[in-house]
């Protein structure tokens, strides 16, 4: 069950760096709300996990995903490039959390 509050808190990470830069420094309210309630909870879903996954492994998986999904999410829905090299980067950031979560 924590690994699967882990992903989720990771997911809920991408959520809220997107809406802190939808919010335009905090000036537009839905998405500065959107911010706090995702932050609030990735944060309440991290620390939940972390009472039995390790810290380093889990930490990193959470930023991995977090990380991983803001940037798909910046290229599928914001304009962002998607060039093979930023993908490949994509991949290796998988690779990584796949692999910290079988080496666990």
């Amino acid at each position: 069950m924590a690994w699967l509050i882990l992903a989720i808190s990771g997911l809920l990470e991408s959520v809220w760096a997107i809406a802190l830069s939808r919010s335009a420094g905090f000036t537009r309210p839905i998405p500065s709300a959107v911010f706090a309630v995702a932050l609030v909870a990735s944060m309440g879903g991290l620390a939940y996990a972390l009472r039995s996954i390790p810290v380093g492994t889990g930490y990193a998986v959470w930023v991995g995903i977090g990380a991983a999904g803001t940037a798909l999410a910046g290229m599928l829905f914001l304009g962002e490039p998607s060039t093979l090299l930023r993908l490949l980067s994509l991949l290796l950031v998988v690779a990584g959390v796949v692999g910290l979560k079988v080496f666990h």
